[in-house]
């Protein structure tokens, strides 16, 4: 469950950071209104405790065109020379990201498998985009395909963005150097959105505005908030199933050692003595199935993490393979969770050995 969330989190945040800054608009569209993106906290990341970088970025809508004639329309999405290209490359299965040069734009463009398909193209082949301008007629560019990228999210992602150079939209929309359609901050530790985004709005002029990616794409992280809900039930089932069978073999354990336990009695043996001896066989146990369990458990993980034995529908689960996150403390958590209940647990059928009365005890059968 961790593997998977992390997964497609780490996904959206390759695509768009962990917050984004713009200017404050009560307009819908993709195209953000321009700002001025050199301010402090791009200038200076390292002044803000919370930030680990942050790059430009704007969008323009188009339509793409391939020498056959097929049509599809697109957002381009420019990106300038502080673009994280590490965390995308994990994205690419084809060819390159596209080369940012020092001086002018670079006519290179990267795009998802769906529209690569749709369009019929691969790497190497030229694109013709026709990008809509509010001043005048649409105009025309001619790219070429330097790789094709696939993050599985096609509804937010691939069916919709390619990726190019962030100085072809200043250039087509008449902007100057410092002017971007926005920032994408990648934070330090994603766990602390929200703390982040208070403290950097204080900073920020009242025109700017912050949001973050989780509410940006809400509906998937509240899918991904309902796995957890969900994980948590099946764990409890888990746990109400193992404490009933280790209370069925007590029970057994105690049937079975009947004329035992009445002799231990006549010999002057307490109930509470006689319910220890029980309670550590059933520890015993207990720790026995645990070591037993996590040596499979582990490593049939360890299996699907070297080798991703187990494959998915990437249409469906937005992975082609089932991911696996190694959080000890999580591991360690759920083994001492464990431990401690179903020892709890035992002290009910050992109540049992209270009411053996010793002389029926010896006799019985």
């Amino acid at each position: 469950m961790r593997g998977f969330q992390e997964t497609v989190m780490n996904k959206i945040y390759s695509f768009n950071g962990h917050l984004t800054v713009t200017k404050y608009t009560m307009n819908y569209s993709l195209e953000e209104q321009p700002m001025n993106y050199r301010i402090d906290l791009y200038e200076n990341p390292e002044e803000y405790p919370y930030i680990r970088r942050a790059q430009e970025y704007a969008h323009k809508a188009g339509l793409i065109k391939t020498e056959s004639d097929d049509i599809l329309g697109v957002v381009f999405k420019g990106v300038g020379k502080k673009y994280d290209v590490n965390s995308f490359t994990e994205n690419i299965i084809e060819g390159k990201f596209i080369d940012l040069p020092d001086s002018g734009y670079s006519n290179q463009v990267v795009v998802s498998r769906i529209i690569a398909n749709k369009l019929q193209a691969s790497v190497g082949d030229d694109v013709i985009i026709h990008f809509f301008h509010f001043q005048g007629p649409p105009r025309v560019r001619k790219l070429t395909i330097t790789g094709i990228y696939e993050t599985n999210l096609s509804e937010y992602f691939d069916s919709k963005f390619i990726i190019g150079d962030l100085r072809m939209i200043q250039r087509l929309n008449d902007w100057s150097d410092s002017i971007a359609g926005g920032l994408e901050i990648f934070l330090k530790d994603p766990s602390s959105i929200d703390e982040a985004g208070y403290a950097i709005a204080e900073t920020m002029d009242f025109d700017l505005n912050i949001e973050a990616v989780s509410d940006k794409y809400i509906q998937v992280f509240e899918w991904l908030s309902l796995l957890s809900r969900q994980v948590v039930i099946l764990l409890g089932i888990i746990l109400i199933v193992v404490s009933v069978n280790i209370v069925s073999i007590v029970l057994i354990l105690v049937m079975e050692r009947t004329q035992m336990i009445g002799i231990l009695k006549a010999l002057g043996g307490g109930n509470r003595f006689i319910r220890t001896i029980f309670i550590y066989s059933g520890v015993s146990l207990i720790t026995k199935g645990l070591l037993l369990g996590n040596l499979i458990g582990l490593g049939l993980c360890y299996i699907q993490y070297r080798f991703k034995v187990v494959k998915l529908n990437p249409h469906d689960y937005y992975m082609s393979f089932v991911p696996i996150s190694w959080e000890w403390e999580v591991v360690a958590v759920l083994n001492i969770f464990t431990f401690f209940i179903v020892s709890l647990v035992l002290l009910l059928p050992t109540m049992v050995i209270a009411r053996i009365n010793p002389i029926k005890a010896i006799r019985f059968d």
